[in-house]
């Protein structure tokens, strides 16, 4: 085959062929920098579209000949900018996979990453599987429906039947899970060391599948940044208020049939609903008796997670990125799960916590508390709780110049992690320092060790009342109980 010029990870390379010959049948991907085999657009089940649309994802059956792996699937639905593509017909995977001779080994730790987005946006594309799969790890970047096609309880409009139709996202991910049991091997992976991690709605969809029975046999790792268990719909009637919300602003608006309508006009109605409902992330799993019998809290309580290893954190100022560096008030729409009136006698408190802080900083401080720092500890004391192995982070490191520059915003730690640091920022040799140790932690963990890089203190395990937590800043260290009186402000609150 030719040699053929690609982009990626931000390196021109070479490309040739890469084949693999897997269970679900042959696939010709490309090899880049460093031998890196990468093979985009693996279809996992089939196009959730016509008589799918609104039903649990059906396997790919297995295929004959060759396909071409070599170019990215659209995003799955959405209100996307004119760069990135979208369809209904978005259940595909991409997989990064080590040199052909490191992976002819086989064993090696594979890591499923769920892209975060609100359950609304994302695209498997947007991370870049190379540097982990450079490192020994089989890297997979998983799709899932998003919006009313992947989170939304349709049986309002479309009746009984439909009972569930919330969980189809989260379905989607057991369904990719399922792929790479059958087929990570082939690509040199070992399905018994699968780690799933994500990032903000990555991070809670992994939260929920540590709590959803499908999935306990799927995985042996978790890796959670910026996410919290606790964001599903605790009853069905829950789920179901939301679905009849929609149908109502469907029928002012497009009406018609919601089975034959077009996906544009699904979303053009979802954006609707966005501006109107009056909490921040509305799609989300919901208990519905079947594939969620319980909340995941509950059932890591009880033991779901029993014997996971799961690595778990969040940013200081997580929710800048939303509400911005000077937010004038909190709006229920900023808020997750709690009423405004339930989240103001907690945000009062915040002034006499933190003095030296600004009326926006404290702002700031109490919606990431209430999404994503909160939420997240309470999974971590859950986690162990149910004989789980814990590492906690919190990410305190400021970039130093920019819009966010002087706060720890969401997502700050993925250039980290991703060995991809930045550069241009007033903190660049900050940020470069602390991208070799977390990298380095990261691997060490996808390779079943405890989490450990150059220059970072021993990081141990975390036992609920110490919360011994490792701190992202420079230098790096280990608090217990870090925020305590902060944290002791949201008992019996959330």
């Amino acid at each position: 085959m030719a040699a053929v010029a690609l982009r990626s990870g931000g390196l021109l390379a070479q490309e040739a062929a890469a084949v693999v010959d897997a269970p679900c049948g042959r696939l010709r991907g490309v090899v880049v920098a460093d031998g890196v085999r990468v093979f985009k657009g693996v279809p996992f089940a089939e196009p959730p579209v016509g008589p799918l649309r609104f039903r649990a994802p059906v396997k790919k059956a297995a295929w004959s000949g060759e396909l071409a792996a070599t170019k990215l699937a659209p995003a799955a639905m959405q209100s996307a900018g004119p760069s990135t593509p979208v369809s209904e017909d978005c259940l595909y995977l991409n997989v990064f996979a080590p040199a052909e001779g490191v992976a002819k080994g086989q064993g090696l730790p594979v890591l499923v990453w769920i892209h975060g987005g609100g359950n609304v946006s994302g695209r498997s594309s947007g991370t870049d599987g190379v540097s982990f799969a450079r490192d020994g790890v089989v890297c997979v970047t998983v799709a899932y429906r998003l919006g009313v096609l992947g989170f939304l309880d349709v049986s309002p409009m479309l009746g009984k039947e439909y009972a569930g139709s919330a969980n189809n996202g989260l379905r989607d991910l057991i369904a990719a899970l399922e792929w790479v049991q059958e087929n990570i091997a082939a690509f040199g992976g070992d399905p018994a060391r699968v780690t799933v991690g994500g990032q903000s709605a990555g991070a809670k969809l992994t939260d929920t599948l540590l709590g959803t029975p499908a999935a306990e046999s799927l995985f042996v790792q978790g890796i959670s940044e910026s996410g919290g268990a606790e964001r599903v719909w605790a009853t069905a009637a829950e789920g179901e208020a939301l679905g009849g919300f929609f149908g109502k602003l469907w029928k002012t608006g497009s009406g018609g049939s919601l089975l034959s309508a077009s996906a544009d006009a699904i979303v053009q109605a979802q954006s609707r609903l966005l501006k109107e409902w009056l909490h921040a992330r509305p799609f989300r799993p919901a208990i519905d008796g079947v594939l969620l019998k319980k909340m995941p809290v509950a059932a890591i309580v009880s033991g779901a997670a029993k014997g996971k290893r799961v690595l778990i954190g969040t940013s200081r100022e997580d929710s800048v990125v939303f509400v911005g560096p000077h937010p004038s008030t909190v709006k229920a729409q900023d808020l997750m799960s709690l009423p405004e009136e339930r989240f103001a006698p907690v945000e009062a408190k915040y002034a006499a916590l933190y003095p030296q802080l600004t009326e926006e900083q404290r702002r700031v401080r109490a919606v990431t508390a209430e999404e994503y720092w909160v939420p997240s500890v309470r999974a971590a004391d859950a986690l162990v709780s149910g004989s789980a192995s814990v590492w906690m982070y919190l990410t305190e490191f400021h970039e130093g110049s920019g819009k966010f520059g002087d706060f720890s915003y969401h997502g700050e730690e993925l250039s980290m992690v991703w060995n991809h640091p930045l550069k241009g920022i007033a903190n660049a040799d900050g940020e470069a320092t602390l991208t070799v140790a977390m990298h380095a932690a990261w691997l060490a963990f996808l390779n079943g060790a405890a989490p450990a890089g150059p220059g970072m203190p021993t990081w141990p395990l975390y036992k609920a009342g110490e919360r011994q937590t490792l701190i992202v800043d420079v230098p790096m260290r280990v608090e217990s109980r870090p925020q305590e009186a902060e944290l002791r402000l949201w008992d019996g609150v959330m």
